[in-house]
């Protein structure tokens, strides 16, 4: 189950220096959407699961990696075909360094969610923040791409700032108000 927090999370570690938004009020049709998918499971194994989950976020946001990976672990056996666990287990691998796990993991969610819904936002952006860290930027533009076509605001954002004119508009531009707003430090530099 991914929960805003996730997205939250992810948000803090990769643009540490960036303002954090609401993520509540983003992507409701998209999480409307991860219900809709999870309607073909029995509702008794996919409670299970939730509550699974949902432990396994609470101890990763704890700092407690080990207990989140069983918990994960235990609701991907009951429903190895939920794309959910495999998106926050990935999530849990990334943190503790396993890098190629978390990937797999993603590659999973991804395939499963067939890259779409919520859970598939989350994989593409989780997935294309990873493989840019990883010097694969045309495969992560890729994925936050998809990600961006889903609606994810994050992904929108992410791609305009690596897009190379919009980060030269972005400098000029606040160059130009720097220097509106302090006329005079540079008058006196020069």
């Amino acid at each position: 189950m991914g929960t805003p927090n996730d997205l939250a999370v992810l948000h803090a570690i990769f643009n540490p220096n960036a303002p954090f938004w609401d993520l509540e009020e983003q992507n409701i049709d998209n999480r409307e959407g991860h219900e809709d998918s999870d309607r073909k499971f029995p509702p008794e194994l996919l409670e299970q699961v939730q509550i699974l989950e949902k432990q396994g976020v609470e101890a990763a946001e704890s700092g407690d990696a080990e207990t989140a990976l069983q918990r994960f672990n235990e609701a991907i056996s009951l429903l190895p075909e939920r794309a959910s666990a495999y998106n926050n287990r990935a999530q849990t691998l990334r943190l503790k360094g396993d890098i190629i796990g978390a990937l797999r993991d993603l590659n999973i969610a991804v395939e499963l969610s067939e890259g779409q819904g919520f859970v598939g936002q989350q994989a593409l952006v989780q997935r294309g923040l990873v493989l840019r860290l990883q010097g694969q930027e045309e495969e992560s533009r890729k994925d936050l791409q998809r990600a961006a076509e889903l609606g994810s605001e994050f992904a929108k954002r992410l791609l305009v700032q690596l897009n190379p004119y919009a980060a030269l508009c972005n400098r000029m531009l606040r160059d130009m108000i720097q220097n509106l707003s302090e006329p005079n430090s540079q008058r006196c530099q020069n």
